[in-house]
């Protein structure tokens, strides 16, 4: 049986990708910040499946003790601060719970088994004002905020490792990707949530920023498998895992609204202090170099994943009230 272990795992994508692991067969281990005898609502389901370990990016000893404890045969790193407009506040922090932690692992990881396969997983941040648009594994990185930045030192640190040592590193260039269990404060889950709302009478109306900004939105279970995919390819690359089409928040907006069944018209506001300055290069993937060499393709449609998510927060809502 093969051993896995995925930093992060009580998150959106951990939660995806240990469903998919113990799908797949393998004995499944996780590091969680928290203590393991909390509640993890997103691995309920499954945690009598799980060995759960704590760790802390910002606690090196942690990170290798656990990995010591399991000794996988594949690490999934995903576990990261992921809400980019914080890492302003402590650039320094961010740097060190990014790349510092990819860094310790990495080094741990191939001390203990020159043959562990690793799987890092990157952000399209670190395209940036990249001057051109969809981005791919060669596109020019200028990152515009400490986040990617730090995930660019992650990046480059995947591929000199691989080069000199030979080992089996991947760096996962993830770009958005969503799904039921994403955080409230983040975007599409804000706008699911204001839809939901709006249909059950519990909100008047829903007040975003600029409806014109584009994202590349994907599910973050089609995300995971590509990150396995990418472990079980004979060669180590790097992967962008995107969509490959842009989306409008606008869009985003009339897919969740289709799937409450409201009519947007007079429920959504634009708050010009929302309204950031248009990017100079639109935060599109190209997947191609994933399609021809994993064979990975998203298998759920971004109106699904809207929906999906519009029908968990009417379930949510309405437990609530």
């Amino acid at each position: 049986m093969r051993r896995a272990l995925i930093t992060g795992i009580s998150g959106q994508d951990g939660s995806y990708l240990a469903e998919l692991l113990l799908a797949e067969g393998y004995d499944v281990a996780g590091i969680v910040r928290q203590p393991v005898d909390q509640d993890l609502p997103h691995l309920g389901h499954v945690r009598d499946r799980l060995t759960l370990l704590h760790g802390d990016l910002l606690e090196p000893g942690t990170l290798r003790d656990a990995l010591g404890a399991v000794r996988p045969h594949e690490l999934y790193h995903l576990a990261a601060p992921t809400f980019v407009p914080t890492s302003w506040e402590d650039p320094g922090l961010i740097l060190a719970a990014i790349a510092g932690a990819t860094a310790e692992l990495l080094g741990a990881a191939r001390r203990l088994d020159p043959e562990m396969r690793v799987f890092v997983a990157t952000s399209s941040e670190i395209f940036g004002d990249s001057g051109e648009s969809p981005q791919h594994e060669r596109s020019p990185m200028r990152p515009r905020s400490p986040y990617g930045v730090a995930k660019l030192a992650a990046h480059g640190l995947v591929g000199a490792l691989r080069a000199h040592f030979g080992t089996h590193v991947v760096s996962g260039i993830l770009f958005n990707h969503e799904s039921p269990r994403r955080p409230a404060h983040f975007l599409p889950r804000k706008v699911t949530r204001g839809a939901a709302a709006i249909a059950l009478g519990l909100q008047e109306e829903l007040v975003l920023g600029d409806l014109r900004a584009v994202r590349d939105w994907s599910h973050a279970a089609d995300v995971m498998r590509g990150a396995w995919l990418a472990l079980q390819a004979p060669q180590a690359g790097d992967y962008v895992l995107a969509s490959g089409r842009g989306r409008t928040v606008g869009e985003l907006v009339d897919a969740a609204f289709a799937a409450a069944g409201v009519d947007p018209e007079g429920r959504v506001r634009v708050d010009p202090a929302f309204v950031r300055a248009p990017e100079a290069t639109p935060p599109v993937g190209d997947p191609s170099h994933a399609r021809s060499a994993l064979g990975w393709e998203p298998a759920i449609t971004f109106e699904a994943m809207i929906a999906e998510m519009v029908s968990a927060d009417l379930a949510e809502l309405r437990a609530q009230a």
